[in-house]
């Protein structure tokens, strides 16, 4: 085998060098934006609208001429703002670019249910696809354990940035990330073969985490604790699911054991809207852009699904989910605006990757919306963010501007 030449070593060292100095953290400070056309996420977009920061936290939003600033404060001017976007769900920082066993963290296939594995364990912060999403105008991220098990782990929250998991998360565990139908099915012993198996371990596990629940003198179950999590409300159960039949499955789950189920990807989601209605349960929408060859499970996915939930008034978001190649992560950007040809306005679009999956997170009081006393992540674009040609230009977290990549 060929080994690198030294010229292109050195370049790759360069990038690795780049992205770990982007990432770092920086000391909260006063910054302002100030964009041609400012998208707020909680109105009617702003002309020549400003946005101003201190400390981390956004002080005033309006018109530029309605704010007054202090002698002193940089003003980054972009022909277009936005509120920091959120990728719904992922795996990036335990799924890495290089593709190879040493950055592939997202699915232990050891045993099909395993809710004690925390995915504040194995993120990281300084992988390269956290700053690829970052240069894209993602600020904030819900990753951890992928679907491809019964129960394969935790789920946390984190903002793309910082050289520490400890920098980055802001809830190191959120949910527990569950699969239902042909991703957690096998034909060995170690696995479910069929839907009904699968379905059945999950209840049985379930009724085990609620006597370990009743018992007073039980030892110490790490598996059972964070069920328990999951009976009490404490955490939700987000269950990746595509066919109707185990989106089915998934809502009489919930409702027999009263757990806080989100779904995820759901690409049957259109078939089954009057029960996921019914049950109030929001649902985490795969990319637009996946893939349904033959009989895969989302062969009956629809572009005009996120149109058809919302119209049913069913929380919705996009999510990027899981690659099984590189480059391992989609850019939620890309995804919803494909969905401006199949009957979402830019308004919309620009939602189902800010101010709802902020909401169906629970972590609305920071992220989502550009208003006073959020945290002050912004997206700063040089056109409409969803035309093809519009670059993003740079990226504020908390104050802190922390890409100028041109993507």
């Amino acid at each position: 085998m060929n080994r690198p030449s030294l010229k292109m070593r050195t370049a790759v060292l360069a990038v690795l060098i780049t992205v770990a100095c982007s990432a770092a953290p920086a000391a909260a400070q006063d910054l302002a934006v100030r964009a041609g056309t400012l998208h707020t996420g909680a109105g009617e977009p702003i002309a020549d609208g400003m946005v101003w920061i201190v400390d981390g936290v956004i002080r005033a939003v309006g018109p530029a001429e309605s704010i007054a600033l202090p002698d002193g404060v940089e003003v980054i001017e972009v022909p277009v703002a936005t509120p920091g976007l959120i990728d719904a769900r992922s795996t990036v920082g335990l799924s890495g670019a290089m593709n190879q066993p040493h950055d592939q963290d997202q699915l232990e296939r050891s045993a099909p249910i395993q809710p004690e594995l925390r995915a504040i364990d194995a993120y990281n912060p300084r992988e390269r696809l956290v700053g690829w999403l970052r240069e894209h105008g993602i600020t904030t991220l819900h990753t951890g354990h992928g679907p491809g098990e019964l129960i394969s782990g935790q789920t946390l929250i984190a903002k793309t940035r910082g050289e520490t998991v400890d920098e980055a998360v802001i809830v190191p565990s959120f949910g527990l990330s569950a699969t239902l139908g042909p991703a957690a099915t096998g034909h060995d012993r170690s696995t479910p073969g069929n839907r009904s198996k699968a379905v059945a371990l999950l209840r049985a596990k379930l009724i085990e985490a609620r006597g370990y629940a009743e018992r007073q003198d039980a030892g110490r179950d790490l598996a059972l604790e964070a069920l328990v999590e999951v009976l009490d409300g404490a955490r939700p159960l987000i269950v990746a699911a595509d066919h109707h039949v185990d989106i089915l499955a998934a809502l009489r789950l919930a409702d027999e054991f009263g757990v806080r189920l989100i779904l995820a990807s759901a690409s049957d989601a259109h078939l089954v809207v009057d029960e996921i209605r019914a049950a109030g349960v929001p649902v985490l929408l795969h990319p637009t852009m996946i893939r349904a060859w033959g009989g895969s499970e989302r062969a009956n996915f629809s572009f005009t699904t996120a149109r058809t939930l919302l119209d049913a008034g069913i929380p919705v978001a996009l999510q990027s989910d899981f690659e099984g190649y590189v480059p391992k992560t989609r850019v939620v950007l890309f995804e919803a605006g494909l969905l401006l040809g199949y009957g979402l306005d830019v308004a919309e679009a620009l939602a189902l990757v800010t101010s709802a999956p902020a909401a169906i997170l629970g972590i609305d009081d920071r992220v989502g919306t550009l208003e006073v006393g959020k945290d002050g992540d912004v997206a700063l674009f040089d056109g409409n963010p969803f035309e093809y040609t519009t670059h993003v230009l740079g990226t504020v977290i908390e104050g802190v501007r922390v890409s100028d990549v041109r993507r």
